[in-house]
């Protein structure tokens, strides 16, 4: 027999178990995303006959990017952050990416089961410069310093997620990316 209230505590639990595990194995989650997105992103140029893109990842992203897609005179340099939909308002970017040509960021939101979908886009055309974050807020650093405060990171901006322009599916990102190619 249907029990509701022992259902919404198994509920309830199921939900507190994923919250633990996405913020206490965030970084994982990162890398799992990063690793999906790429082989869903270079199989699909492979299906549309594209095998002439180069893929580097950056080993830490001082510069404001973790990959440098690159295909004939394009080269982006991509920042990619991960989120649920229950997720911040915002981003941090760092300063540096503007400094890149055609740097753009990849805001791609997951379900509980690391599925993408949608993406949401920073950036411009493909030769064009990300758009200016200069006079936007200033983000906190996540960890306390010794003295308990959150120092800022002046390097790195908040870009509201309304600057953010909404992408259903990974052809809408490689479009993005690189503008016109191959169906």
């Amino acid at each position: 027999m249907y029990d509701k209230g022992r259902y919404h505590t198994y509920l309830t639990k199921v939900g507190e178990q994923v919250a633990n595990r996405n913020s206490t194995h965030s970084l994982l989650r990162e890398r799992i995303v990063e690793h999906v997105f790429v082989g869903e992103l270079l199989r699909l140029l492979w299906r549309r006959g594209v095998t002439d893109v180069e893929l580097l990842r950056s080993e830490f992203d001082s510069h404001g990017y973790d990959l440098v897609m690159a295909r004939g005179h394009i080269v982006r340099h991509l920042q990619l952050k991960t989120g649920t939909s229950r997720g911040p308002t915002s981003v941090s970017v760092s300063l540096a990416l503007g400094t890149k040509l055609s740097g753009c960021v990849l805001w791609i939101h997951v379900n509980d089961g690391l599925d993408m979908g949608p993406f949401f886009w920073f950036g411009e055309c493909p030769g064009q410069a990300l758009p200016s974050i200069d006079p936007l807020k200033i983000p906190k650093r996540a960890a306390h310093n010794k003295s308990g405060v959150r120092p800022e990171r002046p390097n790195h901006r908040l870009v509201p997620h309304k600057r953010f322009t909404r992408l259903e599916t990974l052809d809408d990102v490689l479009d993005k990316l690189f503008g016109e190619l191959p169906q």
